[in-house]
């Protein structure tokens, strides 16, 4: 079912991906973004910048989709999937660890992988004095809308820098506006995030409404649900991992959604860890060595999309953007040891990994 919201993948994403011969499928699912253009509050262009010269464009897909072409990924290679569980506890140590779940099944295994997202339950068993995500003082909208005036930008991000809030969109191969917006305030309540979608269709348009943007009328035109959420960062976990279970994706190092990293970051996580486990001997290591090439790279983009507040609009003209090859340009080669980080020789090892992830 179409849970959740859309996001884009982005060219690191893919190379991870493509490590995993599980590219295809997923662009086949999804659509490039080949423009990048920004506008102020009052409709001035302020940069139109081409994407994918140096690096793949990003891929744009709803997260059901995605969630739906990595099962099927995941099933065709006859790793056995259950849905309909929650955890309540687990218990573990070298080589061993047992879950445990609220309708009195347990599942044993030697690893226990947190994927489980930014209120993750295995963060905390790992560790109970782990930080609790930070709210970053936004609200994040998404939806989709039929708005033929927006679908003059095909291939393209539009984004706005509007007086009260900053606002992107797309448009989708069928003609459809897919939209985001985020506005500053207070974090969210039960009651909010439960409101009807005329609410947040006049609370979102309002706050677009003195911009001379598309936004207040795309929102204005949107009919189905409009997806919200509070962004959330943990801008560093002390501890990622026991002996027999680890945390990645938003789990270890959630992001503010204004870096448009997360779902690519996590797809990173879930191959490296891949990696370590084939390549170390034992489970420790392998999940000191994930660390060890996971936390500074992730911890850097967490820092860059910190701020409380949403971007100022660039100066209109030429620009040297700063680099980001060290982010979009990062490679993983999946034949490539990683048996070097640590001493010792390797050995092959078979293990049984149970992973748990939020729905």
């Amino acid at each position: 079912d179409d849970v959740g919201a859309f996001l884009t993948i982005a060219a690191n994403g893919q190379d991870a991906l493509q490590a995993i011969d599980a590219l295809d499928p997923v662009l086949s699912a999804s659509f490039p973004a080949r423009h990048l253009r920004m506008f102020d509050s009052a409709g001035t262009k302020l940069a139109d910048i081409t994407l994918g010269r140096d690096h793949p464009c990003p891929q744009t897909i709803t997260r059901a989709s995605l969630s739906r072409v990595l099962s099927a990924e995941v099933a065709s290679h006859g790793i056995p999937m259950a849905y309909g569980k929650r955890l309540t506890g687990a218990t573990g140590s070298e080589g061993q660890v047992t879950a445990f779940f609220d309708d009195g099944t347990t599942a044993e295994a030697d690893v226990l992988i947190g994927a489980d997202g930014i209120h993750s339950a295995i963060r905390t068993l790992i560790d109970p004095a782990a930080p609790a995500p930070r709210y970053t003082g936004l609200t994040i909208a998404c939806g989709y809308a039929d708005n033929p005036g927006a679908a003059a930008d095909r291939d393209a991000y539009r984004m706005n820098y509007g007086c009260r809030g900053f606002f992107g969109h797309t448009t989708a191969p069928d003609g459809r506006t897919w939209w985001f917006a985020r506005i500053p305030g207070p974090e969210l309540t039960g009651a909010d995030l439960s409101a009807p979608v005329d609410h947040w269709q006049k609370t979102l348009a309002d706050a677009f409404a003195e911009d001379s943007t598309p936004a207040a009328e795309i929102i204005g035109s949107t009919r189905d649900r409009i997806t919200i959420t509070s962004a959330y960062d943990i801008a560093t976990l002390p501890t990622w991992h026991n002996n027999s279970m680890v945390v990645i994706g938003d789990a270890a190092h959630a992001a503010s959604p204004s870096t448009a990293q997360g779902a690519s970051l996590a797809i990173e996580d879930a191959v490296i860890l891949a990696q370590c486990l084939r390549d170390q001997p034992v489970i420790p290591d392998a999940l000191n060595v994930y660390e060890a090439l996971r936390r500074e790279r992730v911890e850097r983009v967490v820092r860059s999309g910190a701020s409380a507040a949403n971007p100022k609009p660039p100066t209109p003209g030429p620009r040297q953007a700063p680099s980001a090859d060290w982010l979009l340009k990062h490679h993983i080669d999946w034949d490539t040891s990683t048996n070097a980080e640590i001493p010792g020789s390797r050995s092959e090892s078979s293990l049984t990994l149970l992973s748990f992830t939020r729905t």
